[in-house]
């Protein structure tokens, strides 16, 4: 099982694009995306290409994310309010958007802590559980285009630049 985790896409439909291409080619079967998508576009002309690739999609919605309907109406996955607690594969993850607290987490039943928001990459151990912010995929503010793909089956994380 292989998902890739992006956050802050900002709209950036270039980035988008690069990123589902990259997606695709590595037979993903699953991307989450932890928030700040913004416009409803990114998922018609974007993100739903997925589909057609039997790639699922799961999402939390970020601090920019105004138009709540809209994306929730074109996307072809499934958006959810953080925190938002999840099993994929046997394991045990917490998704959220703004890392509130994520220093202080002492979680016993969790595997995995994914978050947004910073627009940079973090990734490490923590007690009985790994913490991954991917970064930006919109390159705004770090000038690079960042996301990771978690390789469940071998453990592994791979850091991504598109």
């Amino acid at each position: 099982m292989k998902i890739a985790i992006c956050s802050d896409s900002h709209d950036r439909m270039d980035k988008i694009l690069k990123f589902v291409d990259f997606v695709i080619n590595k037979k993903v079967n699953l991307v989450i995306h932890l928030g700040d998508f913004v416009a409803p576009f990114t998922f018609k002309f974007g993100f739903n290409k997925l589909k057609e690739h039997n790639i699922s999609f799961l999402g939390i919605f970020g601090n920019n994310d105004g138009e709540v309907f809209g994306l929730l109406k074109t996307c072809y996955g499934e958006i959810y309010k953080p925190p938002y607690f999840c099993e994929i594969f046997n394991k045990k993850f917490l998704l959220m958007h703004e890392p509130y607290f994520v220093e202080n987490l002492s979680l016993k039943d969790v595997d995995y802590i994914l978050y947004g928001h910073t627009h940079k990459q973090d990734i490490r151990k923590k007690e009985n559980y790994t913490i991954i912010n991917p970064g930006e995929l919109c390159g705004y503010l770090t000038k690079k285009a960042n996301f990771v793909i978690l390789d469940l089956e071998n453990n592994k994380i791979e850091k991504v630049e598109v």
